[in-house]
């Protein structure tokens, strides 16, 4: 186990490479920039409302390329020509198609068809789901999903897809502005162990500090009305998870 303060055979390798490349006259500049251009993610988002818009426009200006989509391909187009160069617009196809990871953010009541319509496109693929299951709203589905769970009936509606759910709990206003004062709000998050780390990422970027409380069955609590709903601390977050039961 590595102590604290103490170098790997890793650490190593890692300060070999740097120094060849110094000594090789390439600038280290580039090596920068390649690991950088690596890091890059695509990210579709289909539902480009309050939420999918807001959370694009960060992520697209955090250096990820971006596209959005609904039903409405015009709106779109603006959209990413308002956000700029890291961002296009495409169908909801299109995008599941172009992302690596995908950002649901339309109203539960449109499930049905829009994973009709997307086909296999989703298999594999990571899938965060922001969408919250409203009855009054969406009819039959919203019972269906909290009777078993959001996160669980996720996993059943998406089926082939590593689905999280995150940017459920905290206000939509909150998407648009936590990167300008980051580290403040925790963003909880529960899903599938391979969906975890994306999901991570990019409520980091936006500005949050996330926090993983736990695998699908725990994402019931990720929706207003329940105790993780509104923008709490880090700690706030972890302390009120840790007395939640699957």
């Amino acid at each position: 186990m590595k102590r604290h303060g103490s170098v790997t055979r890793r650490d190593v390798l890692k300060i070999s490479s740097v120094a060849a490349a110094a000594l090789s006259g390439l600038p280290l500049t580039v090596g920068i920039a390649q690991a950088a251009e690596r890091r890059r993610m695509k990210i579709g988002v289909i539902g480009s409302g309050h939420v999918g818009s807001a959370l694009g426009t960060v992520w697209a200006q955090a250096g990820n390329e971006v596209m959005f989509s609904s039903r409405n391909l015009d709106h779109d187009k603006e959209l990413a020509a308002q956000v700029g160069a890291n961002a296009r617009a495409g169908t909801p196809q299109q995008a599941a198609a172009f992302g690596q990871v995908l950002l649901l953010a339309v109203p539960y009541s449109a499930f049905p068809e829009l994973v009709r319509s997307l086909g296999n496109s989703l298999q594999g693929k990571v899938v965060i789901n922001a969408s919250n299951p409203f009855p009054q709203r969406d009819g039959d589905i919203a019972n269906q999903a909290r009777a078993k769970g959001a996160g669980l009936f996720d996993a059943q509606m998406l089926p082939g897809a590593f689905v999280a759910r995150a940017f459920n709990a905290v206000p939509a206003a909150r998407m648009a502005s936590a990167h300008e004062d980051p580290g403040k709000i925790g963003m909880p998050i529960a899903g599938d162990k391979r969906a975890i780390g994306a999901a991570a990422r990019l409520a980091r970027e936006a500005g949050f500090v996330p926090v993983v409380v736990g695998g699908l069955d725990m994402a019931k609590y990720l929706m207003p009305g329940t105790p993780l709903a509104g923008a709490h601390t880090p700690e706030e977050v972890r302390s009120i998870a840790a007395t939640l039961k699957p």
